[in-house]
């Protein structure tokens, strides 16, 4: 079984740094990130942000760095405390738990990546029955223990935890589809970094929205709505589209079964974290593309982009369905029915094995 970890976020209040700073105690390190009045910005999602600082009980940084890194900026702080002023954020507003195979624990956002990643010669109805019961599992606990968090659906295969973790939720009596995310984020990522590879972009700048599901062709990037606009050959969106899609399998299969895309799906389940935490903050202007329930489409499930707020998902984008391309609009329509087969597994699955009340 693995283990479950917690970490706390926080955003917004500081404690100066000035000339009494050296005076603070040297305590064990924390895992944090500096914000100050001058310009030390970044970037969460598309969306350059000064004020979201991470902390944790247990250190990213040995012992030897943190307090290294902590006499660097004292040092810097006397120097320059006649200029200006060095916040360090020490409040926690917000607790994340990563699950493991095991856990639960009263939060304001669950993540669960748990379960086997996919090997060579694996097929998603392989990891189908290793995952769906770890994902039930999880899910029960939350709903015993934190049925008000948001939940983050990692484990794969998406298309049908998603819709597992629902029935289970409904099951317990406390589903709120505003609250259930399936991260498709690594799929925006790659998008975007392929095209901006493509058209030589800066990758901050460029956004596609990806919509459909979470694994092969249901995954659908619209190349068409690209931000900044940009236009593709007919062979340059079919090259592209190919290899969004696959890019899971390409990176599974040079691994030769050591795994999956674990750092790149850690980056993205980290962006969409941290949006979901700028959403609970009250910042009104978060979007993401996620697999949620949806009336986008016929199907119940489907990942487009939302904008995310206090409640979760405060709105869907349809305006990214409306005039697609040719190629776009069939590839829309081949999807379906796979995404909708993944949808209808999940349920049947949930629906064959209750929970207890």
């Amino acid at each position: 079984m693995a283990a479950t970890s917690a970490a706390t976020f926080s955003i917004g209040a500081a404690i100066s740094f000035g000339p009494k700073a050296s005076q603070l105690p040297q305590s064990k390190p924390s895992a944090m990130r500096f914000s100050s009045q001058n310009s030390l910005t970044s970037f969460s999602g598309l969306k350059a942000s000064t004020f979201v600082n991470c902390e944790s009980e247990s250190s990213f940084l040995g012992k030897e760095s943190a307090i290294a890194l902590r006499g660097s900026f004292t040092s810097k702080a006397q120097k320059s405390s006649h200029r200006s002023q060095y916040h360090l954020n020490l409040q926690a507003s917000y607790k994340v738990a990563i699950l493991g195979a095991a856990g639960g624990i009263g939060v304001n956002v669950v993540v669960i990546p748990a379960g086997v990643p996919r090997k060579p010669g694996m097929t998603r109805d392989d990891l189908f029955n290793i995952n769906a019961n770890i994902v039930k599992t999880l899910v029960e606990a939350v709903a015993d223990n934190c049925p008000d968090a948001f939940i983050h659906i990692i484990s794969n295969p998406v298309n049908s935890t998603v819709p597992i973790a629902a029935e289970v939720l409904k099951q317990k009596g406390v589903y709120n589809p505003k609250k259930l995310f399936g991260v498709s984020t690594l799929d925006v990522v790659r998008a975007n970094t392929f095209v901006a590879q493509k058209k030589n972009l800066k990758l901050i700048d460029v956004d596609v929205p990806v919509v459909g599901g979470h694994a092969g062709i249901t995954i659908l990037p619209l190349l068409s709505k690209t931000k900044p606009s940009v236009s593709f050959s007919d062979e340059e969106v079919q090259e592209l589209t190919a290899k969004i899609q696959n890019a899971g399998t390409e990176v599974v299969e040079a691994k030769a079964g050591a795994g999956s895309a674990t750092l790149s799906m850690a980056y993205a389940a980290a962006r969409f974290v941290e949006s979901s935490l700028r959403a609970l903050d009250g910042d009104a202007d978060v979007y993401e593309c996620s697999y949620v329930q949806s009336d986008l489409t016929e199907l119940p499930f489907f990942a487009s982009r939302v904008k995310l707020g206090r409640n979760g998902v405060e709105a869907i984008i349809s305006s990214d369905l409306q005039g697609l391309t040719g190629y776009e609009q069939k590839a829309l329509e081949a999807l379906k029915p796979e995404l909708k087969a993944s949808i209808d597994k999940g349920i049947a699955f949930a629906q064959k094995q209750p929970v207890a009340a």
